[in-house]
């Protein structure tokens, strides 16, 4: 057996070489002959003797030769194996299918296992599934495993050519591979990781949104105690968070915190903004605060640009809230209050001005509002119209889907004699006359992706937003002049109290002030939601300029389908622990479908014990959610984790590739999670 061993490569020819060297010596010897016979027979009888014992050599070495070379590979193999038994670092083989081979010492030691465990690296690993073993060439997998976190590195080691040899694969195995496996401690680097990232600075805001209306609804001689309260509350907190509070203004903090004590808050959920509402010395008005919070920004600058942007949010929202800005994420905390209504009217006058100013700059005003505009978008896109005709500007509302809810307020505009015929136009015509002379006025929408022609946005250098809905994450960041208030009961509402300001004599006729109280009439419920002393003093300047109650009422009556529509979708709601209804409004045969089920959530809170109703309308391939509550759920938040906005009593969503029922089943299953985070 053993001459069947033979030696190859640069090792057999380093053997063979003195046998090769005789042979040359050989073809010299015939050379010699001709020069000296007996030098020539002398060389020949040593080279004989050479050759012969060479060969002999040669013949019974090779197999001491061999036995020595495999001695040392097998000492060198034992030697390689103990040193990678005993290696520190744990090592694991295992088969494609996960099942563990060999290991070595410190990797039986970290999983307390003995020599020999041959199960799936699963029992000790859940997280290692079949999934994550099915890789190319290498991974690396994240564990957590007895308060020590590792890098479980993995790499497969391709064993084609042993497969014929092989005890562990068939020969008809394709691609065999083992997988070899690394864990690397880094529990230590992690801890010390996350222990700098608690120290990270947060800078924050906090504003008292009622100051003023709060300290009015008390006796003048308890005002510098309630102030005094105040300050103790909120001082007494933010200390208690090991964080520093400063007083800036009679109304505003500034406030710096570790990382890690934001978290507390968090974890509270901002408990500070339901403590301050206990503070009472016979103010009628409980105190409300807003909070904004910068984090994790790469300087403690940047920390600051966006804690500013946060407060602005939260009050933008309507106050009462908190509001956690990172580089990559907006989260909104409470919200459970409404926003008090502010009683003087500076800012409308401020805004009204300003807007003038920039519409006197300009040649031509395009008016836009939502898509599928409602009365108040399309009411407040008219009072905008009258601001320009009285400043001696050509205007145009951009409108492409004229809707049946706006379908009577459109016809008020056909008399060519009094409206041009490019009064009303659709988003690629404005898209063409839009230039750096010309101003966009977006109304009854703050958020970009829903307006009527996003790109308008963009095409106009010059932009206004009027709105009153809650401000979300997505805003229209390019607007020269931003007029946006929640406590506003409706758009219509604020462009009339624009109008009442506009230098020199604004003329609204009868058809134009029946629209904007027709977009009142409608986003208030008929004076049942959100309405005001100033929602009313509105209405009263409308009605002084010819707003006829009776044509918007008759304007708005529903057909017999669309009424049979709200019954059924009444009869058919889910009362869910009987204070959440949900139901899907029918489609089929109505104009304007979404605005049904506005309505139809509006009928659903008047069940007793009902605090939140929800409406899905499938129109045109898409889903719109219609959201309505009272006082006691904030719908907007709810709406917002689902994509959409709006206000803490009236919200909506849209959805796409998906039918109403599962989107209803999705606002659900929304409303469960929220109830159960104690969210709402």
């Amino acid at each position: 057996m053993k001459h069947n061993i033979k030696l190859k490569g640069r090792l057999r020819a380093y053997l063979q070489t003195t046998l090769i060297l005789g042979i040359l010596l050989a073809f010299v010897n015939v050379g010699i002959y001709f020069l000296d016979i007996v030098a020539g027979i002398c060389i020949t009888i040593f080279l004989a003797i050479y050759i012969i014992a060479i060969s002999i050599l040669l013949y019974y070495n090779q197999p001491v030769i061999l036995n020595e070379f495999i001695s040392f590979a097998t000492q060198y193999g034992q030697i390689q194996r103990r040193l990678l038994r005993d290696l520190e670092l744990p090592h694991v083989l295992m088969d494609n299918t996960g099942r563990i081979i060999w290991t070595n010492k410190a990797f039986e030691a970290i999983v307390h296992k003995e020599k020999g465990y041959r199960k799936n690296i699963s029992t000790l690993f859940p997280v290692i599934t079949s999934e994550k073993l099915d890789f190319k060439t290498s991974t690396e997998i994240e564990i957590s495993f007895e308060e020590h976190e590792y890098i479980f590195k993995l790499k497969k080691i391709s064993i084609q050519e042993m497969i014929d040899n092989s005890e562990l694969f068939s020969s008809d195995t394709k691609d065999a591979c083992l997988i070899a496996g690394y864990c690397f401690d880094e529990t230590q680097l992690k801890t010390a990781l996350r222990e700098n990232d608690e120290q990270s600075l947060a800078v924050g805001m906090i504003y008292i949104d009622n100051y003023d209306e709060a300290l009015a609804s008390v006796e003048e001689v308890r005002r510098s105690l309630l102030i005094a309260l105040i300050d103790r509350k909120i001082n007494k907190y933010i200390t208690s968070l090991d964080g520093i509070l400063r007083k800036t203004e009679k109304d505003k903090y500034i406030i710096i915190l570790r990382k890690k004590s934001l978290n507390a808050l968090k974890e509270t959920r901002f408990n500070l903004l339901e403590d301050v509402k206990t503070v009472n010395i016979g103010n009628e008005m409980a105190i409300t605060v807003s909070i904004g919070v910068g984090l994790d920004a790469p300087t403690y600058a940047q920390n600051c640009e966006f804690a500013r942007t946060a407060i602005d949010l939260a009050l933008g929202r309507g106050g009462d809230q908190a509001v956690v800005k990172t580089p990559e994420s907006i989260v909104y905390y409470g919200g459970k209050s409404q926003q008090i209504e502010k009683n003087t009217r500076v800012k409308a006058r401020v805004k009204a001005n300003a807007l003038q100013e920039i519409i006197t700059s300009k040649d031509r005003v395009l008016i836009m509002g939502h898509r599928l505009a409602d009365a108040d978008a399309f009411g407040a896109a008219v009072g905008i119209s009258c601001i320009a005709r009285a400043l001696d500007r050509k205007s145009h509302i951009v409108i492409n889907d004229i809707t049946a809810s706006v379908k009577p307020l459109v016809e008020l505009f056909k008399d060519r004699n009094e409206y041009d015929e490019d009064f009303i136009i659709g988003s690629s015509q404005a898209l063409e006359i839009a230039d750096n002379n010309t101003v966009l006025v977006v109304v009854d929408v703050n958020k970009p992706s829903i307006t009527e022609c996003p790109e308008l946005i963009k095409a106009c250098k010059t932009v206004v937003v009027l709105d009153h809905h809650r401000q979300g994450s997505e805003v229209i960041d390019n607007a020269t002049l931003s007029y946006v208030e929640p406590y506003a009961s409706s758009t219509c509402e604020m462009v009339a109290e624009v109008l009442q300001y506009i230098g020199g004599t604004v003329k609204v006729k009868g058809k134009e002030a029946d629209c904007m109280y027709s977009g009142i009439i409608v986003d208030t419920n008929n004076f049942t939601a959100k309405t005001g002393v100033r929602t009313f003093e509105a209405a009263a300047f409308l009605r002084r300029y010819g707003a006829d109650v009776t044509r918007v009422r008759k304007m708005f009556r529903d057909d017999a389908e669309e009424y049979k529509a709200k019954a059924e979708t009444i009869r058919n709601a889910d009362i869910y622990k009987g204070e959440y209804a949900f139901s899907v409004c029918p489609s089929e045969g109505l104009d304007s479908p979404t605005e049904i089920g506005a309505q139809s959530a509006n009928e659903l809170l008047g069940i007793s014990g009902i605090k939140a109703s929800f409406v899905a309308t499938n129109y045109n391939g898409r889903v719109y959610l219609s959201a309505r509550s009272i006082d006691e759920v904030n719908v907007q938040i709810i709406m917002e984790r689902l994509g959409g906005g709006g206000h803490m009593n009236i919200a909506g969503a849209q959805m796409e590739n998906i039918s109403a029922e599962n989107a209803l089943e999705i606002v659900k299953n929304t409303v469960k999670d929220m109830l159960q985070e104690g969210v709402i």
